[in-house]
């Protein structure tokens, strides 16, 4: 079947977990994809899809955007990615995607078994994981559990966690969307998939927005940190 009719489907559903949670749909589309079609061509098309599920929960969710919650992961994320791109690139992106893998796996696990970690940082505190989130995505593309941890431990709403999440994320996509298009990876082809998906990333947002509604803070935190465990568990098996 062709892949201008598959990923669309793949992406109807990434939109309903990205929709429902504030991230994820990577996690589902990437995996997917990677069966279709080369992963060269797969990574922008994703970028360019992620940027436009981002653009329309942003849009959604501007109620519950808090500047002040969002401008230091915003800027803890440059010099990260920065540092990812000079340094990072130094060290063995596999020890440093097993690392990764095994502390999100635990600390997701124990989140979901134990009762839910709540520190309610101050937001200064989001340079960090900011910083930790460009780095590791310029190092090895797998950048986004810093942010969602850090999002997760901090008590706030769920809208406000989505709304904080998909606007960084949008900030991110955007770079990345750019670095794709200058370096010639965005191709006429990826382009072309990408507005074959838009509809259905649409709906399936939409639907996973209006699902979101719908359940309690404390589920929707154990989605979180069980999304998070499959994500841990993905960046150790890519490493055995």
């Amino acid at each position: 079947m062709s892949p201008l009719l598959l990923i669309p489907a793949i992406f109807f559903t990434a939109g309903f977990v990205q929709g429902l949670t504030g991230f994820g749909a990577a996690l589902v589309a990437m995996p997917l994809m990677a069966f279709i079609i080369d992963i060269k061509l797969a990574v922008p098309i994703c970028t360019l899809c992620g940027l436009f599920i981002n653009i329309n929960m942003t849009l959604k969710l501007r109620k519950s955007l808090d500047w002040a919650k969002i401008i230091p992961l915003i800027a803890g994320c440059i010099p990260g990615s920065i540092f990812g791109t000079l340094v990072l690139k130094e060290v063995n992106g596999d020890y440093i995607r097993l690392f990764l893998g095994i502390l999100v796996t635990a600390f997701s696990g124990y989140s979901l078994l134990a009762k839910p970690v709540r520190l309610n940082l101050n937001n200064k505190w989001g340079y960090l994981p900011g910083f930790l989130t460009g780095a590791i995505g310029s190092a090895v593309s797998a950048g986004g559990p810093p942010s969602i941890i850090y999002t997760s431990i901090q008590g706030w709403s769920k809208e406000s966690i989505k709304a904080t999440l998909v606007s960084f994320f949008l900030f991110s996509g955007t770079m990345a969307a750019s670095g794709h298009l200058i370096s010639g990876l965005t191709t006429f082809y990826a382009f072309k998939i990408f507005l074959a998906s838009a509809l259905p990333i649409f709906v399936g947002t939409n639907l996973g927005n209006s699902l979101s509604t719908h359940i309690s803070d404390n589920f929707y935190r154990r989605i979180v940190m069980l999304l998070l465990v499959i994500m841990g568990l993905m960046l150790i098996f890519q490493n055995v």
